[in-house]
């Protein structure tokens, strides 16, 4: 962290799309750092059976921890810190982060900051053990597989809810939308759609208040209902203040807005994951990071090229000299 020399590039976030680039980058030879608080949806994977390679699944902290072996093992740094503060310099067009511990300095950034669930209200504790024994699940497209045939829980109302309930219908024929509010919010035609699907609406409030092994109790205004599993379709809060620090641009959806190769509006700074508008998937984020790690290469190779140098020869000595 000393040295004055900054960073090829610093890589804020160790989810699925900030490691795979933080592999590309160091195999590509550059100097990076990343920088991870600790939060990546990834980790509250329990088991895992979408991602290819793994045909029994896997948790996803081993996954991480994987992805995170495999980055040193080339060269990575990484450093377990909250990223609070970033800044440009117009003239030299360098980066400053900051974090409770130091700073440090790059040519280039990659946000892979993420997004958080929003969670039901409930007791925390009772969440992460419901999440863990897969009572409460955050993405029908990674484990609708799961709940096939079985009876679930959405909470949600709007066109979100809608939507996801109307997503898991084509899973099991026996979907409740509960509203996380008092009563239920959807349009006349989204009304008609639920009633099509056979999809149970019914008001709120939401409040999950009991788990066992094998099922979860939500208390509504219309009484106790019991779940296979819920499903909260809250929205979710993406993480784009550090690049709305130094300038970059947002779409209309509150992701970053980037180029087909990653760059956001502002020159040397990058995104790629869940913080970019497209599909939440481990899979699409590991796709947005090598396609950011490369052009971060190809980038900065055209600023100044690197040519490797040919490794010195060490002649041995003669016997007898």
């Amino acid at each position: 962290m000393d040295d004055p020399k900054p960073l090829d590039c610093l890589i804020i976030g160790g989810g699925p799309a900030g490691l795979t680039a933080a592999i590309y980058l160091a195999r590509f030879h550059m100097d990076i750092l990343v920088v991870d608080g600790g939060k990546s949806r990834a980790s509250w994977i329990p088991c895992t059976h979408n991602h290819a390679g793994y045909p029994d699944g896997i948790n996803g902290k081993e996954l991480l921890q994987r992805m995170r072996d495999q980055a040193c093992k080339y060269g990575a740094k990484v450093v377990t810190e909250h990223v609070t503060k970033l800044d440009r310099d117009d003239e030299s067009g360098l980066f400053t982060a900051t974090w409770g511990s130091g700073c440090v300095t790059a040519r280039t950034v990659l946000l892979a900051t993420g997004v958080t669930n929003r969670k039901p209200p409930m007791d925390e504790e009772l969440h992460d053990e419901a999440l863990a024994k897969g009572l409460i699940r955050y993405c029908p497209i990674c484990d609708g597989y799961e709940v096939t045939d079985k009876k679930v829980g959405v909470i949600g109302s709007g066109s979100h809810g809608v939507a996801e309930a109307l997503f898991i219908r084509s899973y099991t024929a026996d979907v409740t939308l509960i509203a996380p509010d008092k009563a239920m919010k959807v349009k006349t035609e989204d009304r008609e759609k639920l009633d099509a699907a056979g999809i149970v609406c019914v008001d709120g409030p939401a409040q999950a208040a009991a788990i066992s092994n094998e099922f979860i109790v939500v208390d509504t205004a219309e009484g106790h209902h019991t779940f296979d599993s819920v499903y909260p379709a809250l929205g979710s809060d993406t993480h784009t203040q550090l690049g709305e620090m130094v300038g970059a641009k947002l779409a209309e959806d509150g992701c970053f807005l980037c180029d087909d190769h990653q760059r956001t509006s502002v020159a040397g700074l990058y995104a790629a994951g869940d913080v970019v508008h497209g599909l939440d998937q481990i899979s699409h984020a590991m796709g947005e990071g090598g396609v950011a790690a490369t052009t971060i290469r190809n980038d900065l190779c055209a600023e100044q090229p690197r040519w490797r140098e040919a490794p010195e020869v060490v002649e041995e000595a003669e016997e007898g000299v």
